[in-house]
C-alpha cells in the first residue's frame, strides 16, 4: 500500500474523493496525514472524520519567516509520514525549492485548467469571465507533478477537456468541473499507486 500525504487548504472536496476511493480499494493507498496551512481549514475536519492525523502547519508573517523557511519546516512536518506521494489538493501555496528537494517526482498537483492554461488562483471562475465574453469555448483539469516553484507549470501527467457553455452559471459550471476533478485525481492516484507511473 502506497503512502500518501495531502496536502489541502480548503473545504476538502478532492481529499473526500481521495479517502472515499482509498476506502474503497479504488486507490491501492492510505492517506497518512493531511497538512494544512489554515487551522479552520474542512480539509482537516474530513482528515479528523475519516480518522487520519490532521496537522495544521501555519504561515508565520514574512518579518519572522521567509517562505524557504516554511518550506522547510512543512518539509520536516510531511517527511515524517514517509509518504510515497504528496499530493496537493486545493493547496493554495507555493512550495518553495526547500521542500521540494526532499520529495523528487513524489509532488502531485491538480489545477481546474488545461496545461499551459489559466494558472494560478480562480481558474474556474476566469475561465467563466472568458467565455462570457465570448473568448473562451473550453477549459478542463489537469494533474501535473510540481518540480520547481513554477505556477501549475509542471511536467503533465494527465488532463480532460471540458467545454464550457455560454448560458451556464458559475456554480453550476464550478460544480460539473469539481466533478470531473474528482474523477481526474482519483484515476491517476489509482495508476500512480499501482504502477507508478502516469496513465
Amino acid at each position: 500500500m502506497k503512502r500518501l500525504v495531502v496536502l489541502a487548504s480548503g473545504e476538502g472536496t478532492n481529499l473526500q474523493a481521495i479517502l472515499d476511493a482509498c476506502a474503497s480499494g479504488e486507490i491501492a493507498a492510505a492517506v497518512v496525514a493531511v497538512v494544512s496551512n489554515k487551522s479552520e481549514s474542512i480539509a482537516l475536519a474530513r482528515a479528523r472524520q475519516a480518522g487520519v492525523p490532521a496537522i495544521h502547519v501555519g504561515t508565520a508573517p514574512v518579518s519572522v519567516e521567509t517562505r524557504g523557511e516554511y518550506g522547510a519546516r512543512l518539509a520536516d512536518a510531511v517527511l515524517a509520514w514517509n509518504p510515497d506521494l504528496v499530493v496537493c489538493a486545493g493547496w493554495m501555496r507555493i512550495l518553495s525549492m526547500s521542500f521540494l528537494h526532499h520529495f523528487p517526482k513524489q509532488v502531485v498537483n491538480i489545477h481546474p485548467s488545461l496545461p499551459g492554461e489559466l494558472r494560478g488562483a480562480d481558474a474556474i471562475r476566469r475561465a467563466y469571465q472568458e467565455t462570457r465574453l465570448g473568448t473562451r469555448t473550453r477549459t478542463g483539469v489537469m494533474m501535473h507533478y510540481i518540480v520547481d516553484e513554477g505556477v501549475d507549470d509542471g511536467p503533465v501527467i494527465d488532463h480532460v477537456e471540458v467545454q464550457m457553455h455560454p448560458e451556464e452559471s458559475l456554480d453550476a459550471l464550478t460544480e460539473r468541473m469539481h466533478v470531473v476533478e474528482h474523477r481526474l485525481l482519483v484515476e491517476t492516484l489509482a495508476h500512480l499507486c499501482d504502477n507508478g507511473g502516469p496513465p
